[in-house]
């Protein structure tokens, strides 16, 4: 998954950092909100884990930014040094769906980030996943369409999973990118579109089917559902 930290901290973020990469996340660190912010404005993540004080602004004010001005339902994680019952009464009132005091103990940050991601995506956990005529079988790496096997490079495979498993949910291309082909890797995006258009051939996904696959300029993709009632009659 890929996980947003926001704290002015370093050993905070190391220790974040060190304890997402022990459960196979990839984490994106940043230091001041606002910059979160923009960047939330052009890239997608998975979850959110940020600190209560900040020095450009409060996490307060970064969850409701996020909640209000972005529309966003990211799921959200204050990690901070306060402890008093009122504070995290705020801090879920004001959208966070989580809050875990400081010292941070590795073990029930796994626990915590490990839930709320099983809350947020209760598809990425199941053996099969069945979306109107497509059945995914993530064990054996298996893609059936009205029951008949569709066969998909891994790739391909590993791009149409995700897409369904966020079905409805913009992906910028960074997010993408990292999901599939991992970190480190370079000049992906004519491959990303290439591999975008290799799936709407092969899954047919168009109105008809009750899927549409859209392409949203200088930000990335969204796999969205089309009700049968709203085609046009012919």
């Amino acid at each position: 998954m890929r996980i947003a930290v926001l704290d002015n901290g370093a050993e905070q973020l190391k220790l974040i950092n060190h304890t997402m990469a022990g459960l196979g996340h990839e984490s994106h660190m940043y230091t001041e909100g606002k910059t979160l912010l923009q960047s939330l404005r052009r890239q997608t993540f998975d979850l959110l884990i940020l600190d209560w004080s900040l020095p450009d602004i409060k996490g307060l004010d970064v969850v409701k930014a996020i909640r209000h001005e972005l529309k966003s339902r990211l799921p959200i994680l204050f990690v901070t040094d306060r402890r008093d019952e009122a504070d995290m009464v705020e801090a879920l009132n004001s959208g966070a769906d989580d809050f875990m005091a400081k010292p941070i103990r590795a073990g029930e940050l796994e626990a915590r980030v490990t839930a709320l991601l099983r809350r947020s995506y209760p598809a990425k956990h199941e053996s099969e996943l069945v979306f109107g005529p497509y059945h995914f079988y993530p064990p054996s790496r298996v893609l059936k369409v009205r029951g008949k096997l569709v066969e998909l490079k891994n790739r391909e495979y590993e791009l149409a999973l995700f897409l369904f498993q966020n079905l409805g949910r913009l992906l910028s291309r960074e997010h993408l990118h990292e999901a599939v082909w991992g970190l480190g890797v370079e000049a992906l995006s004519r491959s990303l579109d290439t591999h975008v258009s290799r799936l709407r051939t092969k899954l047919d996904l168009r109105p008809a089917n009750g899927f549409l696959l859209l392409a949203i300029y200088g930000l990335g993709y969204r796999l969205e559902t089309i009700e049968a009632n709203t085609l046009p009659s012919r």
